[in-house]
């Protein structure tokens, strides 16, 4: 008998809390196929199957928080370790040229496994309905099933449930409040804020940026066939900023009596999802073009709002963006990514009527930004002398384009 247990996925964890089982008593299972879907820090992690072999026991019901090395569910090997005597599973999909196997023989034992693509939340609708996810086609090209997806189903189904019912089923018993569980990311975002709160003296900075040049040149560019979004442009000046201003890609190592400079530019940027606050790091950004830093700011949003980021996508920030414009925000003061230096919030560009340099009244895109800083590693002219840097950059996007050469 082989225990299934939970281990430390990365960054040191010491519980996770089980969400949804893959498999169920008497399931075949081959080597690397996902067992169990685990809630940890800052994500949702599989556990595969160490070996071949039959689910003999479910040991942790889903719900629970158990800690490290807990063992989960338990399975009787087929004759031992197949993986050691034939191909693993993910080698015979290559061959085979599909991603979702119907069926794979691997020493005379037969498995049937489908890995649908989908977040724990439409998981959860569609555990709570009694759908099975493989019955549902996907509306995303990426073949990931969406809420929406489940919802449509069962309204084809004649059951038809609108969003909002879904969100307040357990609201139809006689109460007046509804409970949310506490715990997983939203715990550890909450543990992580206290702790920057009261470990750092913040101090935020405002400021306005005049970002009519930078959009007029964003169309320019748009036109000749090279479409870059407005957070890439903002992304690059910040770095070349930081390079003039180190003191922001700093950490404050207080043990030591010392303040770490960062010759690396790792930029996390902060994300709303469905399960909370992610921050997917855009690692050596002081190193990638425009274009580069474009697709992957898209590519990391993507997947932390699909739920599908790589621990490593979340390691190593030296300082935190977030743009919360689109949001329609206009001004906050944002809590820093300890133990970061800094972090800094874009918001809502808006028309407003401004004086130019000729003392005419002109329509200008004025975005507010707000900079949260810690006061015991850098002083507040420091911020407004680094805050007038990144401005100058964004409103001569010139200054910008010949900072890149």
């Amino acid at each position: 008998m082989i225990d299934v247990k939970l281990h430390d996925i990365g960054e040191g964890m010491t519980e996770g809390e089980v969400i949804h089982y893959l498999v169920k008593v008497g399931d075949k299972v081959q080597t690397d196929q996902p067992l169990v879907e685990v809630q940890t820090d800052k994500m949702v992690a599989e556990l595969t199957s160490p070996c071949t072999g039959i689910v003999k026991e479910i040991q942790i019901a889903v719900g629970e928080t158990v800690k490290v090395g807990t063992s989960l569910l338990s399975l009787e090997s087929a004759g031992g370790d197949h993986s050691q005597k034939s191909q693993p599973v993910k080698d015979l999909i290559k061959e085979n040229g599909s991603s979702n196997p119907s069926k794979i023989e691997e020493n005379s034992v037969e498995f049937t496994y489908k890995r649908v693509l989908a977040t724990p939340y439409t998981r959860k609708i569609a555990r709570e309905h009694n759908i099975n996810l493989e019955d549902i086609i996907p509306s995303d090209p990426s073949g990931r099933i969406t809420e929406e997806d489940v919802i449509s189903f069962l309204d084809n189904t004649n059951k038809k449930i609108e969003p909002k019912q879904l969100i307040a089923e357990k609201l139809n018993a006689p109460s007046h409040s509804e409970e949310i569980p506490y715990r997983g990311i939203r715990k550890k975002i909450a543990e992580n804020m206290k702790k920057s709160l009261f470990t750092i003296p913040h101090v935020t900075h405002f400021d306005e940026v005049n970002m009519t040049n930078l959009l007029e040149m964003k169309e320019q560019l748009k036109a000749a066939g090279n479409s870059i979004s407005v957070p890439a442009f903002l992304l690059k000046a910040l770095v070349i900023s930081l390079k003039d201003f180190p003191i922001f890609n700093a950490e404050l190592d207080e043990e030591n009596s010392r303040i770490l400079l960062k010759k690396t530019y790792h930029i996390g940027l902060a994300t709303n999802t469905e399960n909370g606050l992610i921050v997917p790091v855009l690692h050596d950004a002081d190193k990638k073009s425009l274009k580069q830093i474009n697709h992957e700011i898209k590519d990391l949003t993507q997947k932390a709002l699909a739920g599908s980021l790589h621990l490593s996508a979340m390691q190593n920030s030296t300082i935190t963006i977030s743009n919360v414009g689109p949001l329609g925000s206009i001004a906050a003061t944002p809590i820093i990514n300890f133990p970061e230096t800094a972090l800094i919030a874009f918001h809502k560009t808006k028309k407003r009527p401004i004086v130019n340099e000729n003392d005419e009244i002109v329509i200008g895109h004025i975005m507010t930004l707000s900079m949260s800083f810690d006061h015991r590693v850098a002083d507040g002219a420091t911020a407004i002398a680094f805050s007038n840097r990144f401005s100058s950059l964004i409103e001569n996007p010139h200054k910008l384009i010949l900072e890149m050469i």
